[in-house]
Formats: structure tokens, C-alpha cells, sequence
């Protein structure tokens, strides 16, 4: 007897193909034009393999949520600190990162208060620490965008507006440094070409000749 994996089935007679992936919480996604039940059976069979393998390495990615009932971390440019939850007579909750661990004190137990203190360290320190790279990278590559903003998001770690707005995932410093830097690259290269053809990775490999590295070291983390 075979146990199919769960799934998430969205149809869009607009495909041709079938195609299968994960999202960042290891929930195996099947985009397809409309199929039967028997044809999505007899598919998850054939893949199995795969779909085991695939799973296993999107629940291995760096910079997952925190399971907060488990020993967890959290990462910094690119480094993982571990994460200690204490308890304090204070009523309100706090997050402190000292270099070597981050610190949550807390009076009464409560996850998704916890869940927004560490996206609010995140944006913080993004807003903080980005611009400056963001300028530097700008000035090099001669290339000046409108404005810049961060937000939390599940599939993008950075994007550029046809009027040339920056942004960035408000989690983009749990990556490495030399990651962000060719997020940024990347997303200033698209002031110019609005597309990835050959031209815009010419001027990605122009400013950052090691830009396929980093983007293999990009795919070991996740946005969210």
C-alpha cells in the first residue's frame, strides 16, 4: 500500500505541463491544467523518489521560522547565533541580539508576539544596515534607483518597479554578506534591463564576476 504525500493541487488550463515544487514549508505544490485524480495518483507514484529527496533538502534550508518549542536559532548575515527564550518580570516581551545569541525575555508565553519582535529585528536592521550597500553598489555600477523599501515576503528577496523602486525582503540579513551583495547587483542591474536575457547577466558579471557562487549559496536559505 502506497501513502500519498500531501499536497497542494492549483489548475490553470493555461499549462501545457504538470510541474511540482515545494513552498517554503515543505508543502509539495502541483500546478496543472485540469487532470484527473487518477493521473495526479499515478504521478506522485512515479516521483516519489524525488518528491522525497526534494522535500528533505527545502525542510534543510537556512533561515526557516522558528519552531519556538524546539532549541532554536536565528541567522545573521549569513551565521547562525542560537536563540534563548527567558522569562522576566517585565510585562512587555523583548528581543536582544548581543553577537553571540539572541536574547527573547518574556512575561507571558505567546509565539506570534515573538514572531513580530523577530520580524521587527529584521526590517530594523535591514533599513539600518542595507541603504549603505545599496548606495555603494549604485555608485559603482552608475546606476540610481527611485526609492528603496523592505517588506516580509515568501517568494522574493528583492525586486525593481518599472519606475526603478527598489525593494527588498525585510529578512534579506539572515544571509550572508556576499549574498545581499549580489541581491543588490541583481536588482540595480534591472534599472537598466528589465528582463534576464544575456545583457543583464553581462552587467551582473561586470560588477560581481562571482555572482553564480552566490547564487548557489542563496538557494541553501529560505525567504521566510
Amino acid at each position: 500500500m502506497h501513502i500519498l504525500p500531501l499536497y497542494k493541487h492549483i489548475v490553470n488550463n493555461r499549462l501545457k505541463h504538470t510541474y511540482l515544487s515545494f513552498d517554503d514549508e515543505g508543502t509539495l505544490i502541483i500546478k496543472s491544467p485540469k487532470v484527473s485524480q487518477k493521473y495526479i495518483e499515478k504521478l506522485l507514484l512515479k516521483k516519489s523518489s524525488w518528491i522525497n529527496s526534494s522535500k528533505e533538502k527545502t525542510l534543510q534550508k537556512k533561515g526557516r521560522a522558528v519552531d519556538f518549542s524546539k532549541k532554536s536559532e536565528l541567522y545573521f548575515y549569513g551565521k547562525a547565533y542560537p536563540l534563548l527564550l527567558q522569562t522576566w518580570a517585565k510585562k512587555r516581551s523583548k528581543l536582544v541580539f548581543n553577537d553571540m545569541q539572541f536574547i527573547l525575555n518574556y512575561s507571558s508565553y505567546d509565539e506570534a508576539a515573538f514572531q513580530k519582535h523577530i520580524d521587527h529585528f529584521y526590517k530594523e536592521k535591514a533599513k539600518e544596515l542595507i541603504p549603505a550597500m545599496l548606495n555603494r553598489c549604485s555608485s559603482t555600477m552608475d546606476l540610481k534607483y527611485n526609492k528603496v523599501s523592505f517588506r516580509k515576503t515568501k517568494r522574493q528577496w528583492g525586486s525593481c518597479s518599472g519606475k526603478n523602486d527598489l525593494s527588498f525582503n525585510s529578512m534579506i540579513l539572515k544571509l550572508p554578506q556576499t549574498v545581499i551583495e549580489y541581491i543588490i547587483v541583481h536588482e540595480l542591474a534591472h534599472i537598466r534591463h528589465k528582463h534576464h536575457q544575456k545583457s543583464f547577466w553581462s552587467l551582473v558579471e561586470r560588477h560581481l564576476p562571482d555572482y553564480k557562487e552566490q547564487i548557489t549559496l542563496l538557494k541553501h536559505y529560505t525567504t521566510y
